[in-house]
């Protein structure tokens, strides 16, 4: 039995689900709306203001699915409600980053800077010239954003330079010694 799977995920007031026959599933809340398509063997129930995901069989398919999909529904719940965040922090000499209106401009040491122009539905801040906060209701964009932001500059293992996200850990490497 999936111990996620099995959960219901309570509705909270201000947020309006729609799901239709084949498992599409609309959810509108105080931040937007967010539309996404469920696996169609699911057995997903709206009632007294909880969500159930059943799966029809116990094949190892249909149990992989179980979790993910009760997963899904739970962060379009949280994303319309709170949102999702990600913060990144630029390290080194000389790296920054500013906004200047819907892009946002990176100086990392290349020989020309960086710009990044805003995806739709994600809003991005920079609160320092060394801080960057990637905000969205979609879980999913906002983590791929981010990692495409970190991607231009990854931290590197010896100085520990780059753009890292806010609580990881780069794993630091001894330099060379000499004689």
């Amino acid at each position: 039995m999936s111990r996620i799977g099995v959960m219901p995920i309570s509705i909270p007031t201000g947020v309006e689900v729609k799901l239709d026959d084949n498992n599409y599933m609309i959810v509108k809340g105080p931040k937007g709306s967010l539309e996404q398509q469920l696996n169609r063997d699911m057995k997903i129930t709206i009632q007294d203001n909880e969500i159930t995901v059943e799966r029809p069989t116990d094949n190892k398919k249909h149990k992989s699915l179980h979790g993910l999909n009760r997963t899904l529904i739970a962060n379009m719940i949280e994303g319309v409600t709170k949102g999702y965040e990600k913060v990144l922090e630029i390290v080194g000499v000389g790296y920054r980053a500013q906004k200047q209106g819907k892009k946002l401009n990176l100086s990392l040491g290349f020989s020309h800077p960086v710009e990044m122009e805003d995806p739709e539905g994600i809003e991005v801040e920079v609160p320092s010239n060394t801080k960057i906060i990637v905000k969205g209701i979609d879980k999913q964009k906002v983590g791929n954003y981010a990692a495409v932001i970190r991607d231009l500059r990854k931290p590197e293992p010896y100085k520990g330079k780059g753009i890292k996200y806010e609580n990881e850990r780069i794993r630091r490497k001894e330099g060379k010694t000499g004689k």
